[in-house]
């Protein structure tokens, strides 16, 4: 009875040891975090993932975002005409880029955005502006589908004013 005992625990002992590698490769997102530029208007979301193993030497990541643009026509003299010509745009995003795993970890930034005007355009005389970009439901996730909601969300502009 003793014996089997012992053996019992030395097998259970045995699948522990052998079960606790696969353990120590349990990815997670640390971090996951938005900032918009005031220049371009375009989401830059920083990352760091760990628990990645040491198997793999690169890991796809991916960006999703909700976008709304508005864009504005002005006059010459710096105007923007009372008249039917802004437009709002709202556009789904996705970013994607393969990077490097060093020690079970990675850290990195995907890029997209603002969304382009599509078919609005301004009349002659005038020109077309980026006025402002909001951007929600922010996402990072990897090709396993870990993923990770980036803060702050939403997050926006504010008034840029940039020339199309």
């Amino acid at each position: 009875m003793r014996r089997i005992a012992l053996g019992l625990i030395s097998a259970a002992c045995g699948t522990v040891l052998v079960a606790t590698p696969a353990l120590a490769d349990s990815p997670h997102f640390l971090f996951a975090t938005n900032d918009v530029n005031q220049t371009t208007g375009a989401l830059t979301t920083s990352f760091k993932e760990v628990g990645l193993g040491t198997g793999a030497s690169s890991i796809d990541i991916t960006l999703t975002a909700d976008a709304t643009a508005l864009y504005q026509c002005y006059n010459n003299g710096g105007n923007h005409p009372k008249a039917r010509n802004k437009e709002t745009v709202t556009a789904a995003l996705i970013g994607s880029g393969a990077f490097r795993v060093r020690n079970g970890q990675t850290t990195g930034s995907l890029t997209v955005g603002p969304p382009g005007p599509g078919d609005f355009s301004c009349p002659s005389g005038q020109t077309l502006f980026l006025e402002k970009v909001t951007y929600s439901n922010t996402f990072v996730f990897d090709q396993g589908g870990t993923m990770k909601h980036a803060t702050p969300d939403p997050i926006s502009t504010g008034t840029i004013h940039v020339r199309v």
